[in-house]
């Protein structure tokens, strides 16, 4: 599946499609969402959150899509393409920021865009899918799991 495909869920199709500028907004209302994920500011700037978009769509080892139910974002997710000597030199692919909106959690939408993200990985030459989820988010951790994902690490952060 490439890039505007429809994905069923049980919500109806989902549209999945490359970010735009123009939906740096709605994306900061899902994170903020989530505290963990705007740092406790809320998204209450949005200049960050633009530089960071120009950034990320500038450069094509990365991928910041958007899930659109009825023409309203639903979801996101980052997908990063990463080089490494390590594995002999294998491309490895970075989940980051999956989000799906509340109010259609457990319609399948993250489901769909994890699937089409591992798909498109593996398209992309890389020899692994990875992500972190905060230790907190249980709930996440079983998601990730009956998607086929094994808790294979700890991960270890230093936060400035």
């Amino acid at each position: 599946m490439r890039i505007g495909s429809v994905l069923p869920t049980s919500c109806g199709p989902v549209l999945l499609r490359k970010a735009t500028r123009a939906d740096v907004p709605a994306l900061v209302g899902l994170y903020a969402e989530d505290e963990l994920s705007t740092g406790g500011d809320g998204g209450s700037d949005l200049e960050p959150y633009l530089c960071a978009f120009e950034v990320i769509d500038a450069d094509p080892a990365h991928l910041l899509l958007v899930a659109e139910v009825g023409g309203e974002v639903v979801g996101t997710l980052q997908l990063s393409v990463l080089p490494a000597l390590v594995r002999r030199g294998a491309l490895r692919a970075q989940l980051e920021g999956v989000h799906v909106r509340s109010d259609h959690r457990g319609s399948g939408v993250g489901s769909a865009m994890v699937r089409w993200a591992v798909e498109e990985a593996e398209r992309r030459g890389c020899a692994l899918v990875q992500l972190t989820s905060q230790k907190r988010r249980t709930d996440a951790h079983r998601f990730y799991l009956r998607l086929g994902f094994a808790n294979s690490h700890e991960g270890f952060k230093v936060v400035f």
